[in-house]
């Protein structure tokens, strides 16, 4: 287990790397005043009016960086630095989950698929917490038992299940992104300046996904690598 533990760590780092950097970026950004001074919560209302959406509330939700759209109740849930905020961040923010509630509006098949798969990524996640947590103290990487073997293979099958998840997830969010964007320049929400800022920032958004299905790859080939091993010797 020892590669396993490298790899968590390796990934963890890396994962914490961009988050300090999506961070700093956000701070950046959100010094950079919006020239027509609109909310975070003005720009997700006039983004969803313009799309016809009326069906999707607004509301405000604590902490930071914790804005989200929820499929379930329709709402868009921005965070305090978000809602109140007059920024080209706040705006990046703001759109970008509104571009998930256009996605949801339009029947958007990787979101749908992706609104399926959360049941299963949530028990995979739990089990593979179980098996890992067992795997310690029975130590499967030691003999080559068919017990070994077995929670080799809930393993996988709980990494294939939540790197499929994270792999979804990818166009999903670079999709809303990329609508958030064209609505923001089309609209003349942002100025030049300010769009480069939330263009910015919103990769910099994108890049937690990418680095969390690049660690859940990675940890499914190294399994299925010891898998193949342990069956050849």
């Amino acid at each position: 287990m020892a590669g396993y533990y490298l790899i968590g760590i390796v990934m963890f780092l890396i994962s914490m790397g961009i988050q300090w950097r999506l961070k700093s970026k956000f701070a950046q950004y959100s010094t950079m005043s919006l020239g027509n001074g609109m909310s975070g919560k003005e720009v997700a209302e006039k983004m969803l009016q313009d799309h016809g959406i009326q069906d999707v509330k607004v509301i405000h939700v604590a902490g930071q960086l914790t804005d989200h759209y929820n499929p379930l109740n329709k709402t868009v849930n921005l965070s305090d630095d978000v809602y109140a905020g007059r920024s080209a961040a706040a705006a990046a923010v703001a759109a970008h989950e509104c571009g998930h509630a256009v996605q949801h509006a339009s029947s958007y098949g990787p979101l749908a698929l992706r609104s399926k798969l959360v049941p299963l990524q949530n028990v995979s996640g739990m089990v593979l917490n179980i098996v890992i947590f067992a795997s310690m103290f029975i130590g499967f990487g030691l003999a080559n038992t068919g017990l070994s073997q077995t929670m080799l293979l809930v393993i996988i099958a709980c990494y294939a299940v939540i790197t499929a998840f994270a792999l979804i997830t990818l166009p999903v969010e670079f999709d809303a992104s990329n609508r958030a964007l064209a609505w923001m320049k089309d609209r003349g929400v942002v100025s030049v300046s300010e769009y480069a800022g939330a263009k910015d920032a919103l990769k910099w958004a994108a890049m937690t996904y990418v680095a969390a299905a690049a660690g859940s790859l990675v940890n499914l080939l190294y399994f299925v690598l010891r898998f193949i091993g342990n069956t050849r010797d």
